[in-house]
């Protein structure tokens, strides 16, 4: 994928979940690398990383929705993170 494209792509995505109630603290590239098996042809690509605060799941299950519809996304994974005592 091309640098102007997976831009608009990450933008797009981060709308989604800023349309849908959610904060996004942090989005970035995390690293490219090698898969560990074929996915669909490909055998590497980048990792983004988003991290985000919502307080209902509306914006998740919007994004993960559209996510797997993507034809330019080949896997993406949702975690829950423990909140950290200060």
């Amino acid at each position: 994928m091309e640098a102007d494209a997976k831009t608009a792509l990450v933008e797009r995505f981060d709308k989604i979940l800023t349309d849908n109630g959610a904060n996004v603290t942090e989005s970035k590239d995390w690293s490219s690398r090698r898969f560990a098996y074929e996915i669909e042809g490909y055998r590497e690509g980048t990792y983004h990383i988003v991290n985000f605060t919502a307080e209902d799941s509306e914006a998740i299950n919007e994004f993960d929705r559209l996510a797997k519809i993507s034809q330019d996304i080949l896997r993406h994974m949702i975690v829950k993170r423990d909140e950290i005592a200060k």
